[in-house]
């Protein structure tokens, strides 16, 4: 693998700057892909979009740039996305810096952007491999990658590209009809993270094992039905949406719950009920409760310290099961009577176990 310094100035690399759905994202007359599948989307805030302008007008150095010769006169951009994309957009138009657009600018203004040389290393020959490592080498000093950013990385190709069509640019199909159920950003990942947390969970599979399977096809239907899949199983069980519905684990409940007959309306009911109930403290665990029957999910209220020293002191430090002498830090509060049966949590319905007791009674 060799890799050489090239100068080269940006209206050469902004020449033919295009980023759309059906093109994708290019300069370079067409022959640099700026985006790659691996690549993350472009997410550079807008102070830092214009210190890139800034440093060019002022005719401060940018970091170094790299990019990857494809050996048939195209090339792909390895690391220096961000500062790329902010560059062609503010040629292009995109955005005004310092109130003034590119268009804007006097002649001498213009042509001091358009020759400022960047500096690119191009590497070429070597294996993909080797080129996917050097690339997570150079991120290094960037901003951090996340998880799926790496797992991009080692699982790009046809079938990535089509995925992250669907779950990662902005305004694609998984945040136009779903986002009100999802939690992160899309063109962060987090949505294509998700939904393969998901179907992996299906297949029983890790997240890595069901990319390495699917690497090399040449679509992801598979991936963004079962998607769908998800969310109209939930949209058919819990029709009324509610806030406590976001970012919730839809796909690993459907996988779980998504064959039983639930009605619908009875649901709704219990859901109204759960809500209003004072001593249930996590709503959006009411989801998942219906589903399973587990109270864990509920986070069901607890008591207070102030009943558990008085319950303790009423019971002589003893534990209502076993009769045993504990102190109060190897006791539990447990109530009486069960929330399921009615019980509050009240003084009243308070008893004070050894944990042993208490775990010996809540396994019958």
């Amino acid at each position: 693998m060799e890799i050489t310094m090239h100068e080269i100035p940006v209206r050469e690399v902004v020449a033919g700057y295009v980023d759309n759905a059906e093109e994708g994202c290019h300069g370079y007359g067409g022959r640099l892909n700026i985006r790659p599948a691996y690549q993350r989307e472009f997410v550079y805030k807008r102070e830092q979009r214009e210190a890139v302008i800034d440093s060019i007008q002022k005719n401060f150095p940018l970091n170094v740039m790299y990019w990857v010769d494809s050996g048939d006169g195209t090339y792909e951009l390895l690391d220096g996305q961000q500062r790329t994309v902010s560059i062609c957009q503010y040629v292009h138009g995109g955005f005004l810096f310092n109130k003034r657009g590119f268009k804007n600018l006097t002649d001498d203004e213009k042509n001091s952007i358009l020759d400022y040389k960047l500096m690119i290393y191009i590497c070429s020959g070597g294996t993909d491999s080797e080129k996917l490592k050097w690339f997570k080498i150079v991120n290094i000093a960037g901003v951090e990658l996340t998880a799926q950013e790496n797992r991009n990385i080692l699982y790009t190709g046809a079938w990535l590209t089509a995925a992250k069509k669907f779950f990662s640019k902005k305004d694609c199909a998984a945040q136009k009809n779903y986002q009100e159920y999802l939690k992160g950003k899309a063109i962060q990942q987090d949505f294509l993270e998700t939904a393969l947390k998901w179907i992996a969970d299906r297949d029983k599979i890790s997240l890595e094992e069901y990319m390495a399977n699917h690497q090399h096809d040449t679509h992801c239907n598979e991936l963004w039905i079962y998607f769908q899949n998800v969310f109209a199983w939930v949209k058919t069980t819990f029709p009324t949406y509610r806030k406590e519905m976001k970012g919730l684990a839809w796909g690993l409940m459907f996988n779980r719950y998504g064959k039983k007959f639930l009605d619908a309306d009875f649901l709704e009911s219990e859901i109204k009920r759960l809500m209003d109930d004072e001593e249930v403290t996590k709503n959006s665990g009411v989801y998942e409760y219906l589903l399973s029957g587990e109270e864990k999910h509920l986070s069901l209220r607890k008591f207070p310290q102030k009943i558990k020293r008085v319950v303790y002191e009423r019971q002589n430090h003893k534990c209502a099961y076993c009769g045993n002498e504990f102190e109060l830090k190897q006791m539990e509060a447990d109530h009486i009577t069960p929330w399921s049966e009615g019980g509050k949590t009240e003084l009243a319905n308070c008893q004070m176990l050894c944990k042993t007791c208490n775990r010996r009674k809540g396994n019958r």
